[in-house]
Parts: structure tokens; sequence; C-alpha cells
């Protein structure tokens, strides 16, 4: 009788740990059908030169500072963690025609993923030139390019395989025949890739602002591969709009949207934030954002923020309501942001996008 209990509870435990990878595996496989395979954030508008390198140096001020972390389905622990970080700038203003804008930028993003199993670190220079088509510089049109450096690294000692599941639990065994296989996998892989946008901003009366940009990553095709075969990174095609409105003095909105393609996966996310201005002051408002965003077939995205003294703070939350919530239990991910941007005590006035 002991014996057959012991027996039982080997295969409850067996049983348990097999539904739990079925549960990860099933996750991930709809994971590559509803994301891109890039890195990705749900408040992409504060995230500007992740989304376009056309946006860079695009702003009122003398330079822009802004981060991002994201957590993906907390119920995994540290299933997707993404944090990214920029600073940007205009220069040359001087020898640039009075209303064009010649920026430059400086980025990195690291994306952990599956308990830090896979390790994705990217450091990336930007270049934009913005025209303007009017007198006041209202109207502009720019483009942007990108260079990345990039490096993969991954850790064989995390994953276990089909062939290592016994009876009490898993034993060590494919992973490291892998390595003992192949010496070189488990090190860094490092590629370089060129990124490149273009965007259009306007405005009707140096109050509102409307923009709209494409942008393409991986021009270039890196190959990315951790075994003896040829695995290309493929193009991720961007577009994307939105803009601010003022209502009153003391009312705005601001809508966005994006819509992104790579290889056979694809997301649309837009939305809209209404933005009190808390302070009534038009030149350096304290302003309080309510809004939400829709990832469609996949999770609405509530949004809350707080501006200040050229600073903008986010946060928002993924509420699963695909087949996913079943096993996220309708918790998609964590998100915070924040932006701010050095004015100088004469500002131009000059509308740019926020959203």
């Amino acid at each position: 009788m002991q014996h057959f209990r012991l027996n039982w509870y080997l295969y409850d435990k067996i049983d348990s740990m097999i539904k739990k990878l079925t549960l990860i595996l099933l996750i991930l496989a709809a994971t590559t059908q509803v994301f891109a395979q890039d890195p990705h954030f749900s408040q992409f508008f504060a995230s500007p030169l992740t989304l376009n390198p056309a946006f860079t140096g695009k702003f009122d001020g003398q330079w822009r500072l802004a981060a991002n972390h994201r957590d993906q389905w907390p119920s995994i622990p540290k299933a997707y963690v993404t944090t990214s970080a920029s600073i940007d700038f205009p220069i040359l203003k001087k020898s640039v025609p009075e209303g064009d804008v010649f920026g430059v930028g400086i980025s990195g993003l690291s994306d952990a993923s599956s308990n830090n199993t896979l390790k994705l670190n990217y450091g990336s220079v930007s270049l934009s030139y913005h025209k303007a088509l009017d007198e006041n510089g209202y109207n502009t049109i720019g483009a942007g390019f990108q260079g990345t450096y990039a490096s993969m690294a991954l850790d064989l000692s995390k994953l276990t395989f089909e062939d290592e599941l016994q009876q009490n639990g898993f034993a060590q065994g494919t992973s490291q025949e892998y390595i003992g296989a192949n010496p070189l996998t488990g090190r860094n892989r490092n590629y370089f890739e060129m990124n490149a946008g273009l965007l259009f901003s306007g405005s009707s009366n140096g109050e509102n602002n409307y923009y709209l940009g494409a942008s393409v990553y991986h021009i270039n095709k890196p190959k990315v591969s951790f075994k003896d075969k040829n695995w290309y990174l493929t193009g991720r095609l961007t577009v994307h709009g939105g803009g601010s409105f003022p209502i009153s003095d003391v009312v705005g909105v601001n809508v966005s949207v994006i819509h992104q393609v790579q290889n056979k996966a694809s997301e649309t996310v837009l939305g809209a934030a209404l933005s009190l201005n808390a302070n009534r002051d038009l030149s350096n408002p304290t302003n309080v954002y309510i809004g939400s965003w829709m990832r469609i077939n996949d999770a609405i995205i509530p949004y809350i923020g707080l501006e200040f003294g050229g600073l903008r703070i986010g946060a928002s939350y993924d509420v699963n309501v695909s087949e996913l919530k079943a096993a996220t239990g309708n918790r998609g991910g964590s998100e915070i942001s924040l932006i701010y941007v050095k004015r100088p005590k004469e500002s131009s006035g000059i509308p740019c996008p926020k959203f």
C-alpha cells in the first residue's frame, strides 16, 4: 500500500509539472501569433526612439530623457521583462534654417525572457532631420536613421528538455550534452542592424498637434542563430499616428494608434487620454491624464499619467481579454514610463508629438 501511495504521489507531481509546462508552451505559442518578435511597449508613445528614429530631436526643448519598464505576464515569474532608456537633443541650431531641426540620440534596451534564460541587449545611435514646411515651423517633415548593435545570450542551464523528465522530477541530461556537442552554444551572439523612419508633424493653429509616421527596423535582416542554421531577423514595419487637441484651457484630448507587422505576426493598438490642466498654466501646465488604449483581440490597457515641470510619468496595465485570459488570469502586464524635457526659459512654443 505504501508503494502504491508513493507511485501515486510521483504520478501526481509529474502530471502537475506536465500541465504547468503545457500551459507555458501554449502561452508562448500564442505569443508568436499575437505579438511581433521584437520587444514592445503598450505605452509606445512614451518610447520614441524604439518606435521611430525620425522622432529623434523632435520636441520643444533642449534635451529629452525617456525611460520605460514593462513586466509582462506576472502570473509567470519574469516571463518577459523589458527596460529601455534614451536621450536625444537637437544640434547645430544656429547652422540649420529657422524652423528646421537636426537631432541626435542615444538609446538602450534590455529584454529578458523566461527568468533570464534569453537576454537581448541593444545600443543605438540615431540621427534625424526635420524640414519646416511653413515660415512658423508648425508643419514639418523629417527622416531618421538609426544604427543598432545588439547582443543575445542564451543560458542553457536554465532549460529543460522532454527526455529529462523522470518519475521524481527533472534530471540533467540533454542540455549538458547539447553544450558539450556545441561548445559555442550559450555564448553571446552579436549583430548590427539598420533602422529608418519618416515623420510628418503638423499644427493648424500653433496649439494643437497631429502627426503621421512610418518606420522599418532590421532593414539589413541580421543573422540571429545559436545553432548552425541561417536564421535571419525579419524586418518590422510600423505605421503610427496621433495628436493632441486642446478643448479648453483645462481639458484636452490626446489620441494615438499604431499598427506593426513582422513576419506573420501583427498588432494594432489604439486609444486616447483626457488631459486636465490642474494649474491652468498653459506655458508650464500640471496635467493629469486619464485614458485607455486597446490592443485589438488581446488586451484593454487603462492608463493614468501626471505631468509637471517638463516631466511626464505614466502607468498602465494590460488586462487580457483574449483566449490567454484563462492562463494569465486577465493579468497581461504592468508598465511605467517617464519622459523629461528640459526646456529653455524662452520656448519656441511649436507643438510637437506627445502621444
